[in-house]
């Protein structure tokens, strides 16, 4: 008697609803409901954790959509928590390429992934080597903005410092002072030069240094040419909900991949401990710019 075997689909679609069903959704800092039957993420968890529609989830996983486009794949990556192997296996699955060596990552690891869950509403966000936002929390959001509200290629620290345009800041909507705004943008222009010598071929931070060169401020700057790391800093946000929120905010680094975690905290006791904490209650106001 002939034995029927079943070939197992190891496709794009199906590689999506494998590494959906084991993720727990404790692990990507979502609430676990009682009663809950589903023990990994549900679509649509996954949909808001990538950023994109729930419709393009199930497009992708029934084979509807065959190749998303690298920021998708980065995104479902991030969101998945997919190691390093796994992310290059889904970009081939999409008919990518995945990031060469060399090339700056917007790669999350799952482990800074758990730690950044274990924050909570504590205002956090990660950028890149070259200032680009990969990655912020509910905390982040209510205090400075969702910068969802921005295209994605314009959520970048450096281009915010040096505007070529006379538009809104593409990461923070409400207005946002330092104690010593000389001194932070010495400090992105010096870490951007450091990039450079980490990532000589990248082509997005040669193209990004490129146009902010157009500034005469960033200029000036970089023909300075100093190296170093922007480590921290103190900024006052003024919240429109809330007031103003004087913050410390503190930059760590991941050896690997040169990611800035970036944490925004208040003095213990004071007021504007309390205020950040009702930002990130309050969430984000109806009265956000785009």
């Amino acid at each position: 008697m002939a034995i029927m075997t079943t070939t197992p689909d190891i496709g794009l679609g199906a590689m999506i609803r494998t590494w959906r069903d084991r993720l727990p959704p404790s692990a990507a800092g979502l609430p676990v409901a009682s009663g809950r039957r589903a023990t990994g993420l549900r679509r649509e968890e996954l949909a808001d954790l990538a950023g994109m529609s729930v419709d393009y989830v199930v497009r992708l996983e029934q084979g509807r959509a065959t190749t998303p486009s690298a920021p998708v794949v980065a995104s479902l990556a991030r969101a998945l928590q997919l190691s390093t192997a796994e992310r290059d296996h889904l970009y081939r699955l999409a008919r990518l390429a995945p990031p060469a060596g060399g090339t700056i990552s917007d790669h999350l690891t799952p482990g800074v992934q758990r730690v950044l869950a274990r924050l909570g509403d504590v205002a956090v966000a990660v950028f890149a080597a070259d200032w680009q936002l990969v990655w912020w929390n509910r905390g982040w959001a209510g205090l400075v903005g969702d910068p969802s509200t921005s295209p994605a290629r314009l959520r970048n620290f450096a281009r915010d410092r040096f505007p070529l345009d006379d538009g809104p800041t593409r990461l923070a909507l409400w207005p946002v002072t330092e104690a010593d705004r000389e001194a932070t943008d010495a400090a992105v222009v010096s870490d951007l030069r450091r990039a450079t010598g980490r990532y000589p071929q990248d082509k997005r931070l040669a193209t990004l240094i490129g146009e902010l060169s157009a500034d005469t401020r960033f200029a000036e700057l970089w023909a300075t040419g100093g190296v170093a790391a922007h480590r921290e800093d103190q900024k006052t946000i003024d919240h429109p909900t809330v007031g103003p929120v004087t913050v410390d905010c503190d930059i760590l680094t991941d050896g690997d991949f040169d990611l800035k975690i970036v944490i925004m905290t208040a003095a213990p006791g004071s007021e504007d401990e309390t205020r950040l904490r009702l930002t990130a209650i309050a969430g984000q106001p109806t009265t956000a710019s785009s």
